[in-house]
């Protein structure tokens, strides 16, 4: 199935276009439209046809003709069209390593992307327009092992066979591990002859296999292990053999979010995707960024520029709101990772080894006592014990001084330091419960705080929260949120504040049933029946079942679940039927994006911030790092750095725990 943007032109006459493109340029200033129009809507094949009846016709280059009629943008992006792809590549190859400094990101795009074919007639059209050898000009520009790579990438000899070996698999990633991860330093050999050589099948078998036994995704491993270009090189490979469509989103994603476009890389992935796999992209990219390309490109750009952009596009996919397999088999190959992932849930504060609690009480005491307060001393103790650790230096502290430690802390530390070194004090549920009444106590409800803790803990930890709510407030929880909130938000809450979600192991046949009734009631029926179904199912199913009810969903609809619930639901039950999917699919993902949003843009969100660095520092806070630098491409430490200051700052990095 083709799944390219521009189609040949039906009724295509080449000296009749040659003529039109002349007419268009001839006499004073030049008809950009008609030339856009033009040459968007003919093939590559028919605009190098174009050129050769241009040439007979008039004796005159038309590439030369465009370049000196147009300027700029649109000029770049129109003479790149009128080359042939092989010729496309080789120019901006030879753009990138021409002058001082090599552009590095070109050249891992079209290296890390390209097939076989297309890398063999990118070298020949490199040798046929500039007499020189490409594989030697890269040598002379390049160096380490980010070379090697390239120079692998472009013998075009990865294997395509489709028939895999399991044997293999296994042995390869056996190989990447110990060439990595388990061994002091890296073997970077390894990773290059793995990656640069095996079938695009055979890898995404040895990248699922690798998560099983690594327990972690082979980019983590790679982030870790290698760095500078090579890094970039071999992170560019996994994600083309992941998903080429995905990688192309992703780039033109980066290319024009923030401030200023880049317009080369822009220009060059919308030529050289338009007769490959541009739809495929518009797909990805409007499942991962929840708005069409062509909607980007248009708030993004100007002028002829941006119209020639848009036809090559193609097509808006936010007007028809409607999804295509390709998207389809990415959402379900995530629920597949997220099925498989034996992920291993650690924490960044660990118990302290010699642990003395009337030590630390009299450290405490000392940097309260007098005039003034020693808060770096407070943050030192209290950052690095665990939980039960600081509850035992409370008792302590009592025994020896006769106070109480909280108050004292209370009465000497201010600001948000303050509430985050007394979020530290009290025990995990006590914390959760004091969160949960402060959202419904006085005036309005912080609804988003009710969701992020009711939809992510488990029975356990629901259990020991409404202990602690009774015994804090004298009220129960359940009553509490049936009286701030109404209809199904908040059915939704008092059915997830029971803690009573089944905990056994998938069951395939009731899985299917359940997708059956979410994917029925996506159709047609009363919304009100539809949200009874969703939290009959989303709210009492084990995880473990959920993620094959939503793989099931996908085959079901060729949609994610969580499309179908942001398209047929909105507001607080919008929400928190998402925090559910979210949370079961990835919950240290869920935080890390959490913990973004409290930093991005303007302000802080210090609140959310707090709550979360508190409250998942013993339960997976390494794995929200990890997750954090995978999607936002940044460290959480380096966010906290920038993003808060002081003491406050300090005890955040403490719980932070190292910089990835």
């Amino acid at each position: 199935v083709y799944r390219g943007s521009v189609k040949d032109f039906s009724g295509f006459n080449a000296s009749q276009d040659a003529d039109a493109l002349y007419n268009a340029m001839k006499g004073f200033g030049s008809d950009k439209e008609a030339i856009l129009d033009l040459i968007t809507s003919r093939s590559n094949k028919q605009r190098v046809e174009i050129c050769q009846a241009y040439k007979s016709q008039y004796g005159k280059d038309l590439i030369a003709d465009l370049k000196y009629e147009l300027t700029g943008k649109f000029e770049r992006l129109i003479v790149s069209l009128m080359r042939p792809p092989a010729y496309a590549d080789a120019k901006e190859i030879k753009d990138a390593i021409a002058g001082i400094g090599t552009d590095e990101k070109c050249l891992i795009e079209i290296l890390a992307s390209r097939t076989n074919q297309e890398i063999h007639d990118l070298v020949a059209a490199y040798r046929d327009a500039y007499e020189r050898d490409l594989e030697a000009d890269i040598v002379g520009d390049t160096s380490g092992h980010f070379k090697k790579m390239l120079v692998v990438l472009l013998q075009g000899a990865r294997e395509e066979d489709d028939v895999v070996s399991e044997d293999l698999v296994e042995q390869d990633a056996k190989d990447l591990l110990e060439a990595g991860e388990l061994k002091w330093g890296t073997d970077e050999a390894q990773f290059i002859y793995i990656l640069g050589r095996r079938s695009k099948q055979h890898l995404r078998m040895v990248f699922d296999e690798y998560l099983k036994i690594a327990g972690k995704p082979i980019e983590r491993s790679i982030r870790a292990e290698l760095s500078g270009d090579f890094e970039k090189l071999m992170l560019a490979v996994v994600k083309c053999v992941r998903s080429t469509a995905e990688y192309f989103a992703e780039r033109l994603y980066k290319a024009m979010k923030g401030l200023g476009t880049r317009d080369n890389t822009l220009i060059r992935i919308m030529v050289s995707r338009s007769e490959i796999d541009m739809l495929d992209i518009r797909e990805v990219f409007r499942t991962k960024y929840d708005k069409s390309l062509y909607n980007m490109i248009k708030e993004d750009t100007s002028g002829e520029y941006k119209a020639a952009l848009l036809k090559l596009c193609g097509g808006d996919d936010d007007a028809a709101g409607e999804f295509f397999p390709e998207a389809a088999q990415v959402a379900y190959r995530m629920w597949e990772l997220s099925a498989v992932a034996k992920v291993e849930l650690r924490g960044t504060v660990q118990p302290a080894g010699s642990f003395n609690d009337d030590g630390d009480a009299q450290v405490l005491r000392k940097a309260m006592k007098g005039l003034g307060t020693d808060e770096g001393a407070i943050i030192e103790v209290l950052t690095q014990r665990s939980n039960a650790q600081r509850q035992q230096i409370t008792k302590a502290y009592k025994a020896h001084y006769g106070r109480d430690l909280l108050a004292d802390l209370k009465s000497e530390l201010s600001g948000s330091l303050a509430k985050l070194i007394l979020g530290l004090m009290l025990t995990p549920a006590q914390y959760d419960a004091k969160q949960l009444r402060k959202a419904v106590e006085g005036a309005g409800t912080d609804e988003s705080v009710l969701i992020e803790i009711l939809a992510t803990r488990n029975n356990q930890e629901i259990a020991a929260i409404n202990a602690a709510y009774q015994q804090a407030y004298h009220k129960s929880l359940e009553d509490d949120l049936s009286s701030d909130t109404s209809g199904h938000f908040k059915r939704i809450l008092v059915s997830l504040a029971l803690g009573n979600r089944d905990e056994g192991p998938e069951n395939l046949t009731q899985a299917h049933e359940d997708a059956k009734k979410l994917a029925d009631v996506s159709s047609n029926d009363s919304s009100d029946s539809l949200q009874t179904r969703f939290l009959s199912i989303l709210c009492t199913r084990s995880y473990p079942h959920l993620r094959r009810v939503f793989q099931d969903f996908i085959k079901m609809t060729n949609h994610d679940v969580e499309h179908a619930i942001r398209k047929r639901m909105s507001g607080d039950v919008r929400d928190a039927f998402v925090a559910i999917v979210r949370s079961v699919k990835n919950k240290p993902a869920f935080f890390a994006d959490k913990l973004y949003k409290s930093m991005k843009g303007a302000g802080t969100d210090e609140r959310t911030l707090t709550r979360i660095m508190i409250s998942r520092s013993e339960i997976d806070l390494l794995n929200i790092r990890g997750e954090f630098v995978d999607l936002f491409d940044k460290s959480l430490h380096h966010m906290i750095e920038k993003d808060t200051s002081g003491d406050y700052r300090t005890a955040l990095l403490a719980l932070c725990g190292g910089d990835d």
